[in-house]
């Protein structure tokens, strides 16, 4: 009973603060595309394709050692990180000119140039190569994929619910997209495949929640005959809070976790996850349901026409 209580009491005018959100969000998003569009992306070997190799040293090492042994030896532009712990390095080489051999002759001349400047045989782990031209589908048929959700979703939310709520939503994901992919972009964070799914599984989820709020909002349309859009919208969205922080909170401490312990493979599709659900919850608010206001979205929408028997006058007035 208390509970109740408390959710009648939970009334935060959201949509009253929908103008200052709308200008915040607008010069975010000219940031992220400005940065797009002048600095563009750190794109990782998926994207640009060349050479990871992943090595075992006996001893802790350091990567600036590692870096300047590579420099002295040919490899100036030969990125290094460490890779789970200070004994395994990772180290992504851009395209070799032909001469200079396979990929394997490639790791062999490497290993063979660490391991006698470490003194000891370092182990080769994993050995990976992608072609340049296959880098550049793969950027390709990843914009592509991105596109293809979005069409995807607008017609599902238009058929599902109205095709106000669809342009709102796609709008929202949209948002979230550029957002994330921006904050890639400003800080010149590698940018790879992991990425991308990640990507993805933002619009999956950023849809969810807002897919759970519009259902809120036809429900009421329905059970409240008196309220305006905003006051109807405003309780929807605060009935539906509860919900949304506990399954946001939750998703993020698992992120989180995953990001400042999971190590490097996994650090760029922990940190997009993290920005996607945040940015995600707000767009869902701010940018899919605002928009579906401002396009008039009204009860005659979503509330079905009652159908008048014979010979009687209904009066569907709120």
């Amino acid at each position: 009973m208390a509970k109740a209580q408390t959710r009648k009491e939970l009334n935060i005018d959201f949509m009253g603060k929908r103008y200052i959100a709308a200008i915040a969000s607008g010069v975010a998003l000219i940031i992220c595309l400005l940065s797009m569009l002048f600095r563009g992306f750190e794109f990782g070997l998926d994207f640009t394709g060349g050479t990871v190799i992943e090595l075992g040293y006996q001893n802790p090492v350091e990567i600036a050692d590692v870096t300047g042994t590579l420099a002295d030896n040919g490899f100036p532009d030969a990125i290094v990180q460490y890779f789970g712990s200070r004994t395994d390095i990772l180290i992504r080489l851009p395209p070799r000119p032909e001469g200079e051999g396979s990929s394997s002759q490639l790791s062999d001349r490497l290993v063979r140039i660490l391991g006698q400047s470490a003194g000891h045989d370092v182990q080769v782990r994993r050995v990976e190569f992608v072609g340049p031209q296959v880098g550049e589908q793969l950027r390709e048929q990843g914009g592509l994929a991105v596109l293809f959700a979005l069409i995807g979703i607008l017609i599902y939310v238009a058929f599902r619910f109205e095709w106000r709520f669809a342009v709102g939503a796609v709008a929202a994901l949209v948002h979230d997209v550029i957002f994330t992919v921006g904050m890639f972009s400003i800080f010149q964070i590698e940018f790879d495949l992991t990425v991308l799914a990640a990507v993805l599984a933002v619009i999956g989820y950023s849809l969810n929640d807002t897919i759970v709020i519009f259902d809120r909002i036809r429900e009421n349309f329905r059970k409240i005959r008196k309220g305006t859009v905003l006051e109807i919208s405003n309780r929807s969205i605060n009935q539906t809070l509860s919900r949304t922080i506990i399954t946001s909170g939750t998703t993020l401490m698992v992120l989180l976790a995953l990001y400042f312990l999971g190590g490097e493979a996994i650090a760029g599709f922990s940190l997009a996850l993290i920005i996607g659900i945040v940015v995600g919850t707000y767009s869902t608010i701010y940018i899919a349901t605002a928009i579906a206001v401002w396009l008039g979205i009204s009860k005659a929408d979503l509330v079905p026409s009652p159908v008048a028997k014979e010979g009687q006058v209904v009066d569907d007035r709120p």
